[in-house]
C-alpha cells in the first residue's frame, strides 16, 4: 500500500462561557434533546468552571433524587450541573465492554446533563484488532434514560435533540482501515476538549444535533436488553458510527 502521511490536527473547539450559569443544585453520588424536556433553561446562579462550585442565593431549591441507565458502546462518564456523577465500569481499553449501568445521584432542577461517550479504538488509527484478519474500523453508539425517583417520572432521554461535539475522528481516510501499517498510513482528527464543557453555563447551541440510530444499526448486545428502555428514548451517535470515536454530549432538564 502506498504510504499516506499522517496528518494529526490538534485544534480547541470553540466554546463560550456566560457570566451567569443555568443550574442551581448540589450535586452527590451514591454508587453512574429530546425526551420529556426539551427547553434549554435560562441562567439564575454562577457556577466556577475551574472549581465546579456552584453559588445558589435561592433557599426554595429542593434536592431529588434520580436514576440514570446507560447502555454504551463501549464507554461514557456522566456529568451532572458540572460534577461527575458516574462511569463506565468496565475501561474504555477493553476492546468489547459491552454493558448497561445504574447510577444514583441527587441533584436539584434544572439539571443540566453532560456525558463523553467513546467507541473503542486501539490507538489514534481509529482501528481495532489491529494485525488480526478482522482488523477493522468500530461502530459506536449509546442510549441513556435518567428517572426522577421522587416522582418516578422519567425526566431526560437520549434523542436528536441532544447536542454534540465530535473531538476525535479516524480514519480521516478510510481506505487504511486494511492496512498493514495503519499508524503510517492513516490520517486522524483530534480536538481538546472545550474548556468547561461539562458545566451549566456553557454554550452548546453550535453543536450538531444527534443522529438516532436501531439497534440493530448499533448492533447492540450484553446489557442492553436488561433494561426497560422508555419508548421515547432512542440510540444516538453522530452522522458517522464507525469513524466519529469519541463525543461530547449536553442536554437539560427543566422541572
Amino acid at each position: 500500500m502506498r504510504a499516506v502521511a499522517k496528518v494529526h490536527f490538534l485544534a480547541v473547539a470553540g466554546m463560550a462561557l456566560l457570566a451567569s450559569c443555568g443550574s442551581s443544585s448540589s450535586v452527590t453520588t451514591d454508587s453512574a434533546n429530546s425526551g420529556p424536556s426539551t427547553t434549554w433553561p435560562s441562567t439564575t446562579s454562577s457556577t466556577s468552571p475551574a472549581t465546579g462550585s456552584t453559588t445558589d442565593n435561592s433557599d426554595t431549591k429542593r434536592s431529588h433524587k434520580f436514576t440514570a441507565e446507560v447502555w454504551a458502546d463501549n464507554w461514557f462518564s456522566l456529568y451532572v450541573n458540572g460534577q461527575m456523577v458516574g462511569e463506565d465500569s468496565i475501561p474504555i481499553t477493553t476492546e468489547r465492554s459491552f454493558n448497561a449501568e445504574t447510577i444514583s445521584f441527587d441533584a436539584a432542577y434544572p439539571l443540566n446533563v453532560a456525558i463523553i461517550s467513546k467507541d473503542y479504538i486501539e490507538n489514534e488509527t481509529g482501528l481495532e484488532y489491529i494485525g488480526l484478519p478482522n482488523q477493522q474500523m468500530g461502530d459506536g453508539g449509546f442510549i441513556a434514560q435518567i428517572t426522577d425517583t421522587t416522582t418516578g417520572e422519567v425526566v431526560l432521554v437520549t434523542s436528536s435533540a441532544w447536542r454534540g461535539l465530535v473531538i476525535q475522528t479516524a480514519p480521516l481516510n478510510t481506505q487504511c482501515e486494511k492496512s498493514s501499517d495503519p499508524l503510517a498510513d492513516c490520517q486522524y482528527e483530534q480536538l481538546d476538549e472545550p474548556t468547561g464543557w461539562q458545566f451549566p453555563d456553557f454554550d452548546a447551541s453550535g453543536w450538531m444535533t444527534a443522529t438516532e440510530y436501531t439497534p440493530a444499526e448499533v448492533g447492540t448486545k450484553d446489557g442492553y436488553d436488561t433494561i426497560e428502555w422508555d419508548r421515547s428514548a432512542h440510540l444516538i451517535w453522530g452522522d458517522d458510527l464507525k469513524t466519529q470515536n469519541t463525543i461530547l454530549w449536553r442536554a437539560p432538564v427543566v422541572e
